[in-house]
């Protein structure tokens, strides 16, 4: 598949630059949907087989995207529910920055205050960035994990997830990838955790996730928050043990219809290839610091492409961001406000008339202050 193709099979309205809230589905996504649905609606003979094997499906979907092995993979509903699964099986101390989205600060909390086994070391950052150098001056003896997202919600920035690697040794890397996974290229081989859902960046809709689980995390973690879905065989009789790795982390069985989304999605961004996806992404991006410059609002988030994936982040003085946000407004420009910033962001289907719209939009932003 190329670009071309990939980009017809999406078709939200112009003016959409908020895909690091929501990812609008494309029609892949929406015929799997309405597929598995028909199957589910009908139950004709023999037919459910196929909703069964959607957990397969998905475990080969995220391995062909993320490099593991399909073993390694199981799905979880959302990027919090895999986290704290991860979370509620550490025991030791966890570094992470308090700027960190809520579902890793709350995860990490939540375990801690519940079980005392783990034990949270809150780092301290430049505006929220982990970067090898800040963390190899805070790191501890008692500090067995690392915790980082991809992509910082706030900041865009891209982490450096090969230099922390180095810098924390043996320790395990966890990475909430959520505002990341099917469009940028990371090397994921060198983390222990990974935890994403589907509805942002790779577009499946809301309600489906996955947890990757290296070998060396499965041999660390407790699967402490697992039900009879990550149980050994003969659990009708008594209640048996967690089976050995990341099916061991999930509570009930996987919703096979949200599960079909997430693969078909992945497929599609197998089929098309991240480094096309992201390249496109980066072309997009570095648009919208163009337009940002132009019009003279101060970008805050960072410019480099090594340390950028989608999202741009723009903060104008406090007495103007009332104005900004009215003038994206009327322009039909979807973005996230958040505090004294407002973040852009954009996947590989931007078109050409949304650019059009933000730039109407900031003309009338520069001609109101």
């Amino acid at each position: 598949m190329n670009l071309g193709d990939y980009q017809e099979r999406f078709e939200e309205e112009p003016g959409y630059l908020d895909y690091a809230r929501v990812g609008p589905v494309g029609r892949t996504v929406l015929e799997e949907q309405t597929a598995l649905s028909g199957v589910l609606a009908h139950a004709r003979f023999g037919s459910l087989a196929a909703l069964l094997t959607q957990h397969d499906r998905l475990r080969d979907a995220v391995a062909a995207v993320g490099g593991f092995r399909p073993d390694q993979v199981v799905f979880q509903p959302s990027t919090s529910q895999g986290l704290m699964h991860t979370m509620f099986g550490v025991t030791g101390g966890v570094a992470l920055a308090p700027t960190e989205f809520p579902s890793l600060t709350f995860a990490v909390r939540r375990a801690a205050d519940s079980l005392g086994v783990l034990a949270p070391l809150w780092l301290e950052t430049e505006d929220g960035r982990v970067t090898p150098g800040n963390l190899r001056d805070q790191l501890t003896s008692s500090v067995v994990a690392v915790a980082v997202s991809l992509v910082d919600y706030r900041t865009g920035y891209l982490v450096d997830l090969e230099g922390i690697r180095q810098v924390i040794g043996d320790r395990l890397l966890i990475v909430d990838a959520a505002q990341g996974f099917g469009v940028v290229d990371a090397p994921f081989e060198v983390a222990d955790v990974i935890a994403s859902g589907g509805q942002k960046w790779a577009r499946a809709g809301i309600g489906c996730g996955f947890l990757a689980v290296s070998d060396r995390a499965r041999d660390h973690l407790t699967p402490v928050w697992s039900n009879f879905a990550g149980a050994e065989d003969d659990f009708y009789q008594e209640v048996t043990d967690p089976v050995p790795g990341a099916a061991a982390y999930q509570i009930s069985n996987a919703d096979p219809i949200a599960a079909g989304r997430l693969a078909a999605a992945l497929e599609e961004v197998a089929a098309v290839g991240i480094p096309t996806l992201h390249a496109e992404i980066a072309r997009n991006v570095s648009r919208l610091i163009d337009l940002a410059d132009e019009y003279a609002l101060p970008v805050v988030s960072p410019r480099a492409e090594a340390e950028r994936a989608g999202i741009v982040v723009v903060e104008p003085l406090p007495e103007h961001l009332t104005v900004l946000v009215a003038s994206l407004h009327n322009h039909g420009i979807t973005a996230t406000v958040r505090d004294t910033a407002v973040r852009l962001s954009a996947h590989a289907t931007v078109e050409e008339e949304t650019f059009s719209m933000l730039r109407a939009a900031l003309v009338s932003y520069a001609t109101s202050i």
